[in-house]
């Protein structure tokens, strides 16, 4: 049995992802991992950044993203696509250039690769989430936060990434270019396991989480786009106040040890109060999302209302 991991990255460096961190975290559990490296600016560093893991086991694909072709969050899918491609494992680890795996959880996921390796039905695995916000030590528990993704794939060519790079789906005969066609799709047979993503992205400094959202945004809508919504503005970045989350009390993963040795915006924080007026409120700070979330904590078979499911879960042992 062999395991694979990927991703695929631009302007790591430039936009604060911890791409070494998501690399290193999952070393000890894949025989290679490839990484589909965008056409990055000049001044950023993010190659640097993968060839100093120094691992036999890491392998750059150099690619060019074209937004025009590729819109509305689309370029996110082929890009992962064009990494998954280059894969020669049984099973396929995806992960996000913001998403960590916690030393605790891999021999988790190698004894169920080896447990549905002859299982034909399993086409993937499901893994829990913990959405970090602002800092380490806050999390999201609010019903506009997915819990679950599908993060383990077989390695079969009709499985492909969907939408924007979220989840993925089996699509017989794939035209390489409609990632968000639904017809002829079929959501992926999956299996949950006990295993957590730490998601890190959204904890930056406030200056360059704003220049995160403008990429994304600029994914998403097109560069135009982005400067009539004039997404990016003089002030940076507002997390609103932290104790509106979940105070986080666990451990991180040791490969994130570095990098959050580098956290220095407590000051830019705000951890009490209201929400600052002036601005747009986060989804989780609206009324209705707060009402929504405190149903679904608090009224029996309400707990998964709603949510985002992507996937059919299958009852296994």
């Amino acid at each position: 049995m062999k395991i694979s991991g990927f991703t695929m990255v631009k302007n790591a460096d430039k936009l604060y992802y911890p791409i070494s961190a998501v690399i290193e975290s999952v070393l000890p559990l894949v025989d290679e991992f490839v990484v589909a490296l965008g056409d990055c600016d000049v001044d950023d560093k993010t190659m640097e950044i993968i060839e100093k893991i120094n691992s036999p086991k890491v392998r750059i694909v150099h690619t060019v993203w074209d937004l025009k072709k590729y819109p509305n969050g689309m370029e996110n899918a082929r890009q992962t696509d064009l990494a998954k491609n280059h894969c020669h494992g049984d099973w396929l680890l995806y992960l996000q250039a913001d998403e960590v795996i916690h030393e605790k959880y891999l021999p988790v996921l190698k004894q169920a690769c080896r447990k549905y390796l002859n299982d034909e039905e399993v086409e993937g695995m499901l893994l829990k989430y913990v959405h970090f916000w602002g800092d380490y030590y806050h999390y999201h528990t609010a019903h506009s936060w997915y819990k679950k993704e599908i993060r383990i794939i077989r390695n079969h060519p009709d499985i492909h990434s969907w939408e924007s790079a979220q989840s993925f789906r089996r699509i017989p005969g794939f035209d390489g270019k409609s990632y968000r066609n639904k017809e002829g799709t079929h959501k992926l047979k999956v299996v949950e396991l006990d295993a957590y993503v730490y998601h890190y992205g959204w904890v930056r400094p406030p200056h360059l989480m704003r220049n995160k959202t403008k990429a994304l945004a600029t994914i998403h809508k097109g560069e135009e786009k982005v400067k009539q919504m004039e997404v990016q503005k003089r002030f940076t970045f507002d997390y609103g106040p932290l104790n509106l989350l979940e105070e986080f009390k666990g451990s991180h993963p040791k490969a994130m040890k570095s990098w959050i040795a580098r956290f220095d915006w407590n000051d830019q924080l705000q951890f009490s109060g209201k929400p600052n007026s002036q601005r747009k409120p986060h989804k989780h700070e609206t009324w209705k999302n707060k009402a929504f979330t405190w149903m679904k904590k608090n009224i029996p078979g309400m707990s998964q209302t709603g949510d985002y499911k992507n996937y059919i879960l299958l009852k296994k042992k």
